[in-house]
């Protein structure tokens, strides 16, 4: 019989929680509700919520709606969308995360003082480190009439002009390390006639579990981090846990868990997720290994 542990630290940060749990009342109370994409990164939580009555749309099909109720979940979302909303008379429950609408109001205050002050000889850069496509980084590219600088890996620094200022933020999910890393590049190759700034805007409860996720990693013969695969703060994590345990695993359910995996060395196994991994989700995996596996022999 195996030693399976869940880490206490994964599963739903504060956001993703505050985005489901207004899902789930308003549902509760019989409203048509619509959601701008998928709520999490998961898509087991989401097809979940599917049969609540929750309806997942694109923005495409928003274009089309009128007079519904629609959750923007915790991603963000752009200002376009609220003017479409107006236009459309959409009413929004607004379930984007603190930490996430605090970065787009700080990215947009420094993008309206560069248009108004900082025009010469030459406008400044404001760069994103993020994922390209990412909701959250659609919703603070937004912030700047499309004008950001996404920075997506360590390499792509080099799309900047350094003989220009540099305003450089992060999407709240991505690397500490990494991000330290471009900042490190930026201060060797900028014009001694430029201004940099850096601001951390990486989420504490995404970069504060590193540590404990890696010593996690560390005690287990066999890791199982249970993610979306669309999770941008999952593959962080998960990198994490395969720099530490070459043993570790990315699922998105149970059904996806090898028995090739376990040879008679494992003992113990350490059970794991990200920010929009649900707790259920983590313990159906507990429960198939302990249970299940062994009477499927």
């Amino acid at each position: 019989m195996y030693q399976v542990e869940i880490e206490t630290g994964s599963g739903f940060c504060f956001g993703v929680t505050t985005a489901i749990r207004k899902a789930e009342e308003e549902l509760a109370k019989g409203t048509r509700l619509y959601c701008l994409g998928d709520i999490v990164h998961n898509g087991m939580e989401c097809e979940r919520l599917r049969q609540m009555g929750l309806l997942t749309i694109n923005h495409e099909e928003m274009k089309l709606l009128h007079g519904v109720t629609m959750l923007l979940r915790a991603h963000g979302e752009p200002p376009e969308t609220y003017e479409l909303a107006r236009k459309n008379e959409i009413e929004i429950i607004d379930a984007t995360c603190p930490v996430v609408l605090q970065l787009q109001r700080r990215i947009k205050r420094q993008y309206i003082y560069n248009q108004e002050e900082g025009q010469h000889p030459a406008p400044p850069q404001i760069a994103i480190f993020g994922k390209p496509g990412h909701a959250e980084v659609l919703g603070l590219v937004g912030q700047t009439e499309n004008n950001a600088i996404v920075i997506a890996h360590f390499e792509d620094v080099k799309k900047l002009d350094f003989s220009r200022d540099i305003y450089l933020y992060s999407q709240t999910t991505k690397s500490l390390e990494e991000f330290q890393r471009i900042i490190g590049y930026i201060k060797q190759h900028i014009s001694p006639t430029a201004k940099f700034q850096s601001f951390d805007t990486i989420c504490r409860q995404v970069a504060n579990r590193m540590p404990s996720i890696a010593a996690f990693a560390a005690r287990h013969d066999l890791i199982l981090f249970v993610c979306g695969r669309k999770s941008s703060n999952g593959r962080v994590l998960y990198d994490e846990c395969r720099r530490v345990n070459s043993n570790s695993y990315l699922i998105e359910g149970p059904d996806e868990i090898d028995k090739q995996w376990f040879g008679e060395n494992v003992k113990t196994i350490g059970i794991c997720g990200a920010t929009s991994t649900p707790k259920w989700l983590m313990e159906e995996c507990r429960d198939y290994l302990l249970y299940k596996m062994k009477d499927e022999g």
